[in-house]
C-alpha cells in the first residue's frame, strides 16, 4: 500500500487537488488555512484586508518577537475599518476550506493544524474524507493514530490547546505503528525553524509515547524551515512531511 502524507498546506489548492495521484490515500496533518504567507506577504486573509505594507509591518513584528507590539499594530488596523474581525475572518476562512476540501481525493483522512478552525470542518468535509483527533484508523495493517492542533504560543493562533488537553489525546491512542500529528515531538532539531530563527512548540507527551510504545513512524509538519526533517528516536523514523505550501509535494509511506 502507498499512501501520501502533506502538511501546512495553507491554501495550496491546485497542488492538493493532484497530492493523492498514485496513492491509495491521503493523509492531510492539517494547517489548510492562509492567513499569511511569511514568503510572500501578499497572500493570505491579512494582506487581502490590509494591504502588503501592512503585512510587511505584522511579519517584521511577529519574526522579531515583538509579539505584543503585533498584536496592537493589529487592533489598530481592525479599528480603522468598518468590518467585524469574527465576521471576516470566518468568512475568508469558509471561501479557502471550500475550495481546499473540494482538492481532498477519496479517501483523505485529515487532522487539524494550529491555524485551523476545527468547528467549521464538518461543514465541509464531505464523504470520503474522515476527520481524526484523538482517534485511530487501520489501513491495510497499520495502525495510525491522529493528534491534531497545537500548543499555546505567543502566536496565538486558533487551535491551540492546553499541555494537558494535548497528552490526553496521545494517550487515548495507546500504540499505533504510525503516529500522526501537526506539531513535532519536543526534539530541538525538530523544532527549530531556521528561517524564522526560532523554536516552534513541540510536544512533550509525542516524545514520551514514542519513547514508550516505539511507533513504526511520527509524521508531523508545523516547522516549515526545520533543522533536521528527519531523525531516529529509539526505534522510531520521525519524519517532517513538508511544507507543502512551498513544495506541492507529498511525502510518501509504503509497506
Amino acid at each position: 500500500m502507498r499512501v501520501h502524507v502533506v502538511s501546512d498546506v495553507h491554501g495550496n489548492a491546485t497542488d492538493l487537488a493532484r497530492a493523492g495521484n498514485g496513492a491509495d490515500a491521503l493523509i492531510c496533518l492539517g494547517d489548510l488555512v492562509l492567513f499569511l504567507d511569511y514568503a510572500d506577504h501578499s497572500r493570505g486573509i491579512f494582506p487581502d484586508l490590509f494591504g502588503v505594507e501592512n503585512a510587511d509591518r505584522i511579519v517584521e513584528l511577529r519574526t522579531a518577537r515583538r509579539f505584543e507590539e503585533a498584536r496592537a499594530f493589529g487592533r489598530s488596523l481592525w479599528a480603522g475599518i468598518d468590518l467585524d474581525r469574527d465576521t471576516a475572518i470566518l468568512g475568508a476562512v469558509r471561501r479557502q476550506y471550500s475550495e481546499l476540501f473540494a482538492a481532498f481525493p477519496t479517501p483523505t483522512y485529515a487532522t487539524y493544524g494550529n491555524v485551523d478552525v476545527p468547528a467549521l470542518w464538518p461543514e465541509y468535509a464531505r464523504p470520503g474524507t474522515t476527520v481524526l483527533d484523538g482517534e485511530r484508523i487501520e489501513l491495510d495493517g497499520l495502525v495510525f493514530g491522529f493528534v491534531g492542533g497545537g500548543l499555546r504560543s505567543p502566536m496565538r493562533t486558533p487551535f491551540e490547546i492546553s499541555d494537558e488537553e494535548y497528552a490526553a489525546k496521545v494517550e487515548a491512542l495507546g500504540e499505533v505503528d504510525v503516529l500522526c500529528s501537526h506539531i513535532p515531538p519536543e526534539v530541538p532539531e525538530l523544532t527549530y525553524d531556521t528561517v524564522a530563527r526560532r523554536f516552534e512548540r513541540g510536544s512533550v507527551a509525542l516524545l514520551d509515547a514514542i519513547r514508550r510504545t516505539r511507533p513504526r513512524y511520527s509524521l508531523f509538519g508545523h516547522v516549515h524551515q526545520p533543522l533536521a526533517r528527519r531523525m531516529r528516536i529509539g526505534a522510531t523514523e520521525c519524519v517532517n512531511v513538508g511544507h507543502f505550501a512551498a513544495t506541492g509535494r507529498p511525502w510518501a509511506l509504503e509497506w
